[in-house]
C-alpha cells in the first residue's frame, strides 16, 4: 500500500521543514486560539444521568432510567480532552493541475496547517492517501514527531495509481475509524460514486470538505487548436479554443460541475470550504472557519 521512501534525504527534511515553519505562522493567524471553537463538539461522550432539572432539554431524557426510576433522568455528556483527526488527502491524477501551484501542493499545505493546529491542542492527527485505491495510511496519533511524519509522507508521496476513487477512501476512514472523530476531505471531487460513502461517514464524525480547483478547469485560453490530456486516463483530445462557443460550453460544464458538487455537500451536512490554485488560501480558511465557529456557538 505505501510508496514512501524508507530513507529521506536532506532535501525532504528542508522542504518539510519550510512547510512546517510556514504552516506554524498561519496556525496562529487561522485560529487564534479558537480551534476548540472551530471543532468544537466532534468529542462528546456519555458522562452520567442524573435526576431532571427544570430547563433541561427534554430530548435528553433517558426513557428506559426515567421508567425505572418513576421520574425522569437526563443524560449528560463531557467534551473528550482528545480530539482525532483524520486527512483523507486526494493525490490522484487530476490535483497534479495548477497554476501557479498544483491542486496537489495547496491540498499538502492546508493539511499542514490543520494537522499542526490540532497537534498543538495535543489532539490525534492521523492521515489516508489515495488516488484510485486507498494507497497510504498513517494511524492516528499524538505528538510533534508523528505530525511531522504525516507532513513528509503527504509531501513525498509518490501514488501508484492515477484514477479517483473518492467513494473507496471514504469508505476506509468509516472502517478506521472507532470514535467519533474530525475528517477533513482535501480533493477535487472530480469523482463518482462517493456521496452515499460521504453521507454514511458524515453519519458518525464531523467531516469538512476543502476542495482545490484551478481556474484553467473553468476557462480555457484562447489559443488556437490545443490538445488537451486527461490526467488520470491518459485520453487525448483536440479543442479549438479559438472556438468561443467551445470555450463556453466548456465553462458551462465545469460550472454545472461545481454547483452539483456544493449541492450534494450541503444536503449532506457537510461544511464545504472552497480553495483555488491562483489565490492565497489563508484569507479563504480564516472566513470559512470563522463562520464554521460562530455557527456551532450558537
Amino acid at each position: 500500500m505505501t510508496r514512501v521512501a524508507r530513507v529521506v534525504g536532506p532535501d525532504v527534511l528542508r522542504q518539510v521543514r519550510r512547510i512546517e515553519l510556514r504552516a506554524r505562522r498561519l496556525v496562529t493567524t487561522l485560529f487564534s486560539g479558537a480551534y476548540r471553537s472551530v471543532f468544537r463538539g466532534q468529542g462528546i461522550e456519555f458522562a452520567e444521568v442524573r435526576a431532571y432539572e427544570q430547563g433541561d432539554d427534554f430530548r435528553s431524557i433517558d426513557w428506559n432510567v426515567s421508567a425505572r426510576m418513576g421520574s425522569p433522568f437526563v443524560k449528560t455528556y463531557e467534551e473528550e480532552r482528545e480530539l482525532t483527526v483524520l486527512l483523507v488527502v486526494d493525490r490522484s491524477g487530476s490535483v497534479a493541475f495548477g497554476q501557479p501551484r498544483t491542486k496537489a501542493e495547496v491540498a499538502v499545505e492546508v493539511a499542514a496547517v490543520i494537522a499542526l493546529a490540532a497537534a498543538r491542542q495535543h489532539d490525534r492527527v492521523g492521515a489516508l492517501i489515495f488516488a484510485d485505491d486507498v494507497e497510504h495510511v498513517v494511524p492516528p496519533s499524538k505528538g510533534r514527531s508523528h505530525v511531522l511524519r504525516v507532513i513528509r509522507d503527504l509531501l513525498v508521496y509518490a501514488p501508484a495509481g492515477r484514477g479517483t476513487n473518492l467513494g473507496a477512501a471514504l469508505a476506509y476512514a468509516t472502517r478506521l475509524l472507532r470514535h467519533r472523530s474530525i475528517v477533513v476531505v482535501l480533493s477535487d471531487f472530480r469523482a463518482t460514486g462517493w456521496e452515499q460513502p460521504l453521507r454514511r461517514l458524515a453519519r458518525r464524525h464531523e467531516v469538512v470538505a476543502i476542495t482545490v480547483d484551478d481556474p484553467r478547469e473553468l476557462d480555457l485560453p484562447n489559443a488556437g487548436w490545443i490538445e488537451l490530456a486527461d490526467a488520470e486516463s491518459d485520453a487525448h483530445t483536440l479543442a479549438d479554443t479559438s472556438d468561443a462557443t467551445a470555450r463556453l460550453r466548456l465553462r458551462i460544464a465545469a460550472d454545472e460541475h461545481q454547483l452539483a458538487r456544493a449541492r450534494v455537500l450541503e444536503r449532506i451536512g457537510v461544511d464545504h470550504i472552497p480553495l483555488v490554485t491562483h489565490r492565497p488560501y489563508a484569507q479563504a480558511l480564516h472566513t470559512a472557519f470563522a463562520r464554521r465557529a460562530r455557527r456551532l456557538l450558537r
